[in-house]
């Protein structure tokens, strides 16, 4: 299966649900939510991603990047998708398939963040395997791959919980916090 464009022909993708957590497509609506989250949790995040722009939490800021969600989603080389509580109400953190690669490869890489007062609560853990059954069941990718800090034991755990498998170390992998950072390479393949 080797998509030009995305198999969603310009409709969003599935909002997913299970007991404990709602992912579905990002919208202006989720504004206020997303940049209160983000805000209050910056010092928790902070460690983990890079440095963010100045305009980050802007409402400008968050229009130009969800128009760049629906291209990635229409050119089908990412979906991004909002984590909420099970009712739909209270968004707690998002995670997105990026850098989709079709052809013989037919993998795209998982990127996640929580708000702090909604971490260990298991919205992630829900929010991943549904993200894993969106990759592999709706868009037929074969393989998805993860990175985290070696010392973010949070992750490193989720991944590992939701089936990823540690295959090594990238040196200097990504820009956290301003420094190139070693990251700890995972992946989970289609059943």
């Amino acid at each position: 299966m080797a998509f030009l464009r995305s198999p969603f022909s310009g409709d969003p993708p599935p909002s997913l649900r299970d007991g404990r957590a709602l992912i579905r497509v990002p919208d202006m609506g989720d504004y206020e939510q997303w940049s209160v989250l983000r805000a209050q949790s910056r010092d928790f995040l902070s460690p983990w991603e890079p440095i963010w722009p100045a305009n980050d939490l802007t409402r400008t800021a968050f229009r130009s990047r969800i128009r760049q969600y629906w291209r990635d989603i229409d050119e089908d080389v990412a979906y991004p998708y909002f984590i909420y509580d099970s009712d739909g109400e209270t968004l707690v953190g998002a995670l997105t398939l990026s850098n989709v690669r079709r052809g013989v490869a037919q993998t795209a890489t998982l990127g996640y963040w929580i708000g702090q007062p909604h971490a260990r609560h298991g919205y992630m853990t829900s929010a991943v395997r549904l993200i894993c059954d969106f990759a592999f069941r709706h868009i037929g990718l074969h393989r998805m791959e993860a990175a985290c800090l070696p010392h973010n034991t949070a992750s490193v755990g989720l991944l590992q919980k939701c089936g990823f498998a540690p295959e090594g170390l990238a040196r200097g992998y990504l820009k956290i916090a301003g420094e190139w950072r070693d990251h700890l390479l995972f992946a989970r393949l289609s059943d």
